[in-house]
């Protein structure tokens, strides 16, 4: 059986949630060096993940529990 590879936007995915469950990680420090370092480009990119995965998950509860069927 052949395995799919993975793309690159999976592959950044799995490394941004490795990162963010690591409960050793303050991300409010994290939110305040990426404000203080970088350009606006940044927050405004993880806010379109954000808001990209929350969409996802209605959907996926939707799917599930709403309309099964479709």
């Amino acid at each position: 059986m052949r395995r799919r590879t993975k793309t690159q936007e999976e592959k950044i995915a799995e490394q941004i949630a490795d990162i963010v469950c690591d409960t050793r990680i303050d991300l409010d420090q994290v939110g305040m060096y990426l404000a203080r370092i970088k350009p606006n480009t940044p927050y405004n990119r993880i806010m379109i993940i954000a808001e990209s995965a929350e969409w996802e998950k209605e959907q996926a509860y939707d799917r599930e529990h709403i309309n099964p069927l479709f």
